[in-house]
């Protein structure tokens, strides 16, 4: 099997292409229902080895997609983060996405790995807003959102999650927010 194309690096993180062998490591994480308590369920194999296959599939068809989150030291996987163009209270918008295994939470790995994200999507797409959703109560995730520079944008009802929560960055606070740190 090739080796998969490593898109990022961060100070202790590579984003890397998935592949199927990474089952195993994306099980771990998407299968485990104290990962997963926000999602409208717990994944099993077959959902796990579809979630693969569709983001190789938005690599080939988009140019990106979800991401294999591993440690820089050990390669390990501990999640996934990336973009991907979702539903978000009825228009298709680019939305930054991440899990992150139970033991490796509450490390900063979530937002390391989806601020890499939102400086290569202003940097390598034409969108003008990247966005966020998860369910309301997600604080987690929602406050992962805001180390990135996002902020509320507003709430929807859905059947899925009961209400969403949306954040979301423009280009030009980005823009914004790099200059002042240069």
């Amino acid at each position: 099997m090739s080796r998969p194309r490593t898109v990022l690096e961060t100070e202790r993180l590579l984003l890397r292409e998935m592949r199927p062998d990474d089952f195993q490591a994306l099980f771990l994480v998407l299968g485990s229902p104290e990962t997963m308590w926000h999602y409208p369920y717990t994944f099993d194999g077959q959902h796990v080895r579809d979630w693969i296959e569709r983001n190789i599939n938005r690599y080939q068809k988009d140019g990106f997609g979800l991401w294999a989150v591993c440690l820089k030291q050990s390669g390990e996987m501990i999640g996934d983060c990336g973009l991907t163009l979702q539903n978000i209270n009825g228009k298709t918008l680019p939305e930054i996405g991440f899990h992150i295994r139970r033991d490796c939470q509450r490390k900063g790995y979530a937002g390391e790995a989806a601020r890499a994200v939102r400086n290569w999507a202003f940097r390598n797409t034409d969108y003008p807003t990247l966005y966020s959703y998860c369910k309301y109560t997600n604080v987690p995730s929602i406050k992962t959102a805001e180390s990135i520079g996002m902020h509320f944008i507003c709430e929807y009802p859905d059947e899925t999650n009961g209400t969403t929560h949306v954040s979301a960055i423009s280009r030009k606070e980005w823009l914004n927010e790099i200059s002042e740190i240069s």
